[in-house]
């Protein structure tokens, strides 16, 4: 990878270090995980025992531990350059986890409430505004964006290609890009 391509995904990834530390002490730990979890748990009126809530929860319990391996972290927060970090190797160290499979799928499987395998403007709506809490016209240009087909719809394949994108495309305009930028 060169100098300038580390530069764009550390910055998508820092982006998404500021829009998960919630109470904004600089520190990233498990409760931080758990609200996300519970962010799309509560959007979408899931019980704690549907099959699509358990899935993200556990996701998101391997996926914490996953970075903490990683960082070499000492206690139970990862600060932001440990963020960083232990994301670069997790992504690339599928050995436990695919983080932008995994990861991936059990958010398509939320969004997706109607279950037809895709995510139609209704549902992205949903995920913006009840999810991502961002009110703004302007999110559903991302929905064209990443219905790279045009059909209208999100396929699961789209929504995991921009999953992917997120965490190793070089290119900043791409849907992933902006896209993960709202966790």
């Amino acid at each position: 990878m060169t100098t300038a391509a580390q530069d764009i995904i550390t910055v998508k990834l820092e982006r998404t270090f500021d829009q998960m530390d919630a109470n904004k002490d600089g520190y990233l730990d498990w409760t931080d995980y758990q609200k996300l979890a519970d962010r799309y748990i509560q959007g979408y009126g899931l019980s704690r025992d549907d099959r699509r809530a358990r899935a993200l929860q556990t996701f998101c319990q391997i996926y914490w531990l996953e970075l903490l391996r990683h960082a070499g972290a000492d206690g139970d927060r990862l600060t932001k350059e440990q963020f960083v970090l232990a994301n670069r190797l997790a992504v690339i160290d599928t050995s436990r986890l695919n983080v932008t499979e995994g990861g991936g799928h059990a958010i398509f499987d939320i969004v997706d409430a109607d279950g037809d395998n895709e995510i139609s403007r209704d549902e992205f709506a949903r995920l913006t505004r009840d999810v991502w809490r961002d009110h703004s016209p302007a999110t559903m240009d991302l929905f064209f964006r990443l219905d790279t087909d045009g059909d209208g719809a999100i396929s699961r394949h789209e929504f995991i290609r921009a999953v992917r994108e997120h965490f190793l495309s070089n290119d900043p305009d791409a849907p992933g890009s902006i896209f993960f930028g709202h966790i």
